[in-house]
C-alpha cells in the first residue's frame, strides 16, 4: 500500500481532517492550476475568507466554546479561582518608572503645572499598585495552597491582559505554577501577559464565550478596583446568581473603599430596584490573606 494510502488509525475507515488537510495542501504545493487556485477549492475548514462570514457566526461561537473546553478538560481543569480588576493597574516596575520621571521633573522644572500633574499621578499609581501586590500575593496563595486540607485543585483565570491580570498570573508564576488567561481580540492593541501558561493562553473574538468560559469552571471570583470591563463581568456574576442561572460561589470585591465610592449598593436596596437579600451576593476583602480565608472556607462547606 502506498504512503498516502496508509491510515493513522487503522481501525478508521476514512482519513482524518488533519490527514486531508495535509493532503490538500501538499497536492496544492505540487502544482499550480486555475482549478487549484479557486477559493472555492480549499477545504471549508480551511478557508478562512468563509469562516469569517456573517452566515457562520453560529460554528465560530461553536469553535470558541470548545477549543479552550476540549484543552482545559483534558488537562485536567475543573476548578478555578477568577480574578478580574483593572488593566491600568501599575505594576511595580511602571511605578518605579514614574517616580524616577517626578525626580527629574523636580530638578528640571521645580514648581512647574507638569510636576503637580506628575505628583498626583503618582499618588493615585501608588494607590493602586497596592491592588497589584495584593492580586500578586492572593494567586500566589491559591497556587501553594489549593490541593491541601480537602481543597480541590485550583487554577487562577484571568483576562490574560495587563495590569491586575499580569498581577495574578505573575503571582502563579512566580511559585511554580499553571495559569489560565482567556484574551480578547481588541481595536487597540492587546497581547497576553507573558506570565500566562503557553498551553493555556487563550484568544477570543466574542465577549460573550470569553464570560461563559470564566464561569464554567469557577469557584470563586475575586474582583478588584477596575473600569467599565470589570464592572460589567462583576455585576454580570452577580445578575447571574441573583436570577438562579449559576450556583452561588464567593464573589469578593477587593478594597471596600473604592467600590462604596464609585457603587452606591444600599441606594439600590432603598430604592427598591434590588432586595436587601442581594447584598449577600458578595463580600469586601482587603488583603489577599482575608480572600483566601474565605474562598477556602467556602469550599468546605
Amino acid at each position: 500500500m502506498s504512503r498516502r494510502h496508509r491510515r493513522r488509525n487503522p481501525g478508521h475507515l476514512f482519513y482524518n481532517a488533519a490527514e486531508d488537510l495535509q493532503h490538500a495542501r501538499r497536492d496544492m504545493e505540487r502544482c499550480t492550476t486555475p482549478q487549484l487556485e479557486s477559493p472555492a477549492y480549499r477545504l471549508a475548514f480551511d478557508d478562512s475568507d468563509f469562516l469569517t462570514r456573517e452566515e457562520l457566526r453560529g460554528v465560530r461561537l461553536m469553535l470558541e466554546l470548545n477549543k479552550p473546553e476540549m484543552g482545559l478538560q483534558e488537562a485536567g481543569i475543573n476548578h478555578t479561582v477568577v480574578i478580574f480588576g483593572s488593566a491600568r493597574t501599575p505594576s511595580p516596575e511602571q511605578l518605579a518608572d514614574a517616580e524616577a520621571e517626578l525626580s527629574e521633573l523636580e530638578r528640571e522644572r521645580p514648581g512647574s503645572a507638569e510636576l503637580v500633574a506628575q505628583r498626583q499621578r503618582l499618588r493615585v499609581m501608588r494607590q493602586q499598585n497596592h491592588y497589584y501586590n495584593e492580586a500578586r500575593k492572593l494567586a500566589s496563595l491559591i497556587t501553594t495552597r489549593s490541593g491541601c486540607d480537602g481543597c480541590p485543585d485550583l487554577h487562577v483565570v484571568t483576562g490574560g491582559g495587563p495590569g491586575i491580570m499580569e498581577a495574578a498570573n505573575r503571582g502563579v508564576s512566580e511559585v511554580g505554577g499553571e495559569s489560565i488567561g482567556l484574551n480578547i481580540v481588541l481595536p487597540h492593541e492587546q497581547t497576553p501577559n507573558a506570565y500566562i501558561t503557553p498551553r493555556f493562553c487563550y484568544q477570543f473574538h466574542y465577549f460573550a464565550m470569553r464570560k461563559m468560559h470564566f464561569l464554567l469552571r469557577a469557584r470563586a471570583m475575586v474582583v478588584f478596583p477596575g473600569g467599565f470591563g470589570t464592572f460589567d463581568e462583576f455585576f454580570e456574576a452577580l445578575t447571574l446568581m441573583q436570577t438562579g442561572k449559576i450556583d452561588r460561589l464567593p464573589v469578593l470585591a477587593f478594597g471596600k473603599d473604592f467600590w462604596e465610592k464609585t457603587v452606591n449598593i444600599t441606594y439600590l436596596v432603598e430604592q427598591g430596584v434590588i432586595s436587601a437579600e442581594d447584598l449577600d451576593l458578595f463580600h469586601y476583602v482587603e488583603t489577599a490573606e482575608q480572600a483566601w480565608e474565605m474562598i477556602r472556607d467556602s469550599l468546605h462547606e
